[in-house]
């Protein structure tokens, strides 16, 4: 049910369900300075996502991503980024969760050096999970914050020491539907950004530390410099020092890869350097070239960190943040330790500290996780490499990475059974997500928007690209991943139960996976097709 808010702002509509705290969030300040960022930077947000699909456009035609040759200069010349604050400068292990109050406690506990409350893809963005998970960080940033543990029992609280928090609104593409103005609803970016910042910067300040965020998704340097003036109106509006947001990009799209010295420069004062955000990446750069029969990419589980695209992508990152000296961030690990299960989880934290010791060798200043028990293993890797807080003396000046490096094809193959567990995940993953779950541990991993984006992408693009086959040379047909979907949907069945399975969202999820599949023009996001029915 549609409801007005009156004595707050004239054309203001709330659709979500007025419970107790929309009104702590959503006071007649933060809805002024909500709709001032609307009115100021939507418009050209608007522009900018046109622009995606020009570019779009225009690689589905074959003109191929590249250095820019008029943003040479910024390349080649040597400034550097605005100094870090103190609780920025060790960033060695950086955990990742959702905004519900288990995961904020938690996180905030794990020993990690910074936790990003996730927004994007670990939370599924009912309105109910967006607002509260707003009221949590308020409450984490006044040290309030609590919850009960339902097995134990025991009250749980944050500990005296705790990581450095960061913010991770929601991507550029989003919208708030459950908040219009006029009529049209709000970026779901400045909604999530201007909310946190408007109720927390300054108690952040006082409190000797700062409103920091992370930014997903962003495809182009232009991206970047709106976010930026966002940051300096923000800034000037609540009266707080310009520099005084530090924020810090994900680099995982394959078109950023291309700026990464511009992203910079555009978020100079405001930077935090940037990171690898490793399955978004591996999405956009199947996406991007989705219609490319040259681009059909090997199962998810072959793009390895030691193909020459992604140890590319990583170095020229390392070499760029080290080279405006500011921090580098390797790719997180969502491996899940299996408690009862001792062989599995030694297992497990032996690959996860592989993984981690390799990226310090390469020179990451830190790295991610989303598992409070991976902490510690991963502090140990990276504890051998960093004697002080950083490796920005490591400068990789010997690094040469061309556009043909980026843009190497990861060797492998698909496989009938990677396309299986490409189906079962899309599938499992959107009914949590319909249901309000961010994250679904399956396959001894903790899954988010990023992988099953890969997921339904693959498959879209075994079925709808020429050449989408097996090794064999079989192609991969309609009727074949019909079958399989088919097949899919009863194995589901059976490993959670009939009745878990009819109370759920199987159906639903099994339909919007399909008709996403099926469709000749690709819809850029599953979110979008999915936030119709949540």
């Amino acid at each position: 049910m549609s409801v007005t808010v009156k004595q707050l702002v004239s054309g203001v509509q709330i659709k979500g369900r007025m419970f107790q705290e929309v009104n702590e969030i959503l006071t007649p300040e933060s809805i002024q300075f909500i709709s001032k960022l609307h009115y100021l930077f939507n418009p050209r947000r608007v522009e900018l996502l046109k622009r995606r699909e020009k570019v779009q456009r225009e690689i589905t035609s074959g003109l191929m991503p590249d250095f820019i040759e008029k943003t040479k200069d910024i390349r080649n010349s040597n400034w550097k980024v605005a100094p870090l604050p103190g609780d920025l400068l060790d960033r060695r292990v950086e955990i990742v969760g959702s905004v519900d109050q288990k995961t904020i406690v938690d996180d905030l506990n794990s020993g990690a050096n910074i936790f990003i409350a996730d927004f994007d893809d670990s939370t599924s963005p009912t309105w109910n999970n967006v607002i509260q998970g707003q009221v949590n960080l308020k409450d984490a940033v006044a040290g309030t914050i609590s919850y009960i543990d339902i097995e134990t029992g025991k009250f749980r609280k944050l500990d005296k020491e705790t990581s450095t928090l960061m913010v991770r609104p929601r991507s550029w593409h989003l919208d708030e539907k459950n908040f219009l103005l006029n009529g049209e609803p709000v970026s779901a970016s400045l909604f999530d950004f201007g909310l946190f910042f408007f109720h927390n910067a300054k108690t952040l300040v006082d409190k000797g530390t700062g409103p920091y965020f992370y930014l997903p998704k962003i495809e182009s340097r232009l991206e970047a410099r709106l976010w930026n003036n966002v940051f300096v109106f923000a800034q000037d509006e609540l009266g707080i020092p310009i520099g005084t947001i530090k924020a810090a990009v994900l680099i995982d799209t394959i078109v950023a890869a291309f700026e990464m010295d511009e992203i910079l420069y555009e978020l100079k004062e405001h930077s935090a350097g940037l990171s690898c955000g490793k399955w978004n990446y591996i999405f956009s750069f199947i996406k991007k070239f989705r219609n490319h029969p040259m681009f059909i990419f090997p199962d998810r589980e072959q793009i390895t960190a030691s193909s020459r695209c992604m140890q590319s992508y990583s170095n020229l990152l390392i070499k760029i943040c080290h080279k405006r000296n500011v921090h580098a961030i390797g790719c997180v690990s969502t491996d899940i330790p299996v408690m009862n299960d001792k062989a599995v989880t030694e297992a497990i934290l032996k690959k996860v500290y592989s993984d981690k010791n390799r990226q310090a060798s390469e020179g990451f200043d830190g790295t991610m996780v989303m598992h409070p028990g991976l902490v510690s293993f991963t502090k140990k890797a990276f504890d051998k490499y960093i004697s002080q807080k950083n490796q920005l003396d490591n400068k990789k000046e010997e690094i040469n990475i061309t556009a043909d490096d980026l843009l190497s094809l990861p060797v492998g193959t698909i496989t009938l059974e990677g396309l299986k567990t490409n189906i079962d995940l899309g599938i499992q993953y959107l009914e949590e997500w319909l249901r309000g779950e961010g994250t679904l541990p399956i396959y001894d991993s903790i899954e988010t928007t990023a992988t099953a984006e890969i997921a339904r992408t693959q498959v879209w693009q075994s079925v709808n690209n020429p050449g989408g086959s097996f090794e064999d040379g079989t192609k991969i047909s309609e009727e074949l991943y019909s079958s399989l979907l088919e097949s899919q949907l009863n194995e589901i069945k059976i490993s959670v139960g009939e009745t878990r399975f009819y109370k759920g969202a199987y159906y639903l999820a099994a339909e919007i996976f399909d008709s996403l599949v099926r469709e000749k023009e690709f819809t850029e996001f599953l979110t979008l097709r999915a936030y119709e029915f949540i």
